[in-house]
Order: structure tokens, then C-alpha cells, then sequence
């Protein structure tokens, strides 16, 4: 029996990706009109994105413990481009998090705490299978 530490991660969310889209996780509307941050020039172009953002939010609920919607938007940020001075960092936008949050606590996956989001059994043992596959597959 394998779990998530010893499976290639875009392997892992790609994987976790398609059982969420089977599962019917509900899209929000806005997803397809919206940046995914300030850094962004550009909305998304994966018409999957909401899939694979939240199945890597998933996996890294299970990797680092209770977390919360901060450190998920300085994960995901970026460096934001500027002509006359240097990049700096800008965080990702949050309601994407939040609204990704809600929708993995309603399928059962994830729990909120006072210290942040935690991963349930269900969505330890859902990872842990699809790490099983993932590795069978390869």
C-alpha cells in the first residue's frame, strides 16, 4: 500500500482530478471569468482548472497538516511583473481557495478546525487509493 509521499505529485493531481470532475464537484460560475490571482495576466486556459486546483489544494491539506486559506494564497501565488521596478511576490486570490474548501468539505474530504482545514479518513484513504493506482500505473 502506497500513500501520496512516494507518488510523482502532477501524476497524483491529475489522477485526483478526474475522480473529482466524475464525482460532479459543483463549478462555480465565476470560474471561468476570473484570474486566479493579482500576478495573472490571463484567466486560466484548462477548462479543467477548477478540477486540478482543487485536487492539489487536497493533496497539500494532506501534506501540511491543518492549513488555512493564507498560506494556500502565498502558495499559489506569484511573481507579479513591473517595467521600471523589480517582481515581487503577490499572493493568489483567495475566493478560489475558499470556494474550493467548501465544496471538498461538502463531498466529505476535509474538516474545518480552529487551526485550519484538515483532511478527514475518507479523503486520506480517496488519496491514498488514487496514489495506489498511480503507482500500479507505472
Amino acid at each position: 500500500m502506497s500513500n501520496v509521499y512516494q507518488v510523482d505529485a502532477q501524476k497524483l493531481i491529475d489522477l485526483a482530478a478526474s475522480k473529482l470532475k466524475e464525482a460532479g464537484i459543483p463549478k462555480p460560475s465565476y470560474i471561468i471569468f476570473s484570474k486566479s490571482g493579482a500576478g495573472k495576466e490571463r484567466v486560466p486556459q484548462s477548462d479543467d482548472f477548477w478540477y486540478i486546483r482543487c485536487a492539489s489544494i487536497l493533496r497539500q491539506v494532506y501534506l501540511k497538516g491543518p492549513i488555512g486559506i493564507s498560506k494556500l494564497r502565498t502558495k499559489y501565488g506569484n511573481k507579479k511583473g513591473h517595467v521600471v521596478h523589480r517582481h515581487h511576490h503577490v499572493k493568489a486570490g483567495g475566493s478560489i481557495i475558499k470556494d474550493a474548501f467548501d465544496a471538498l468539505e461538502k463531498k466529505g474530504y476535509l474538516k474545518s478546525t480552529k487551526q485550519g482545514r484538515e483532511i478527514t479518513s475518507s479523503g486520506k484513504s480517496f488519496l491514498d487509493k488514487l496514489s495506489n493506482d498511480a503507482l500500479k500505473g507505472a
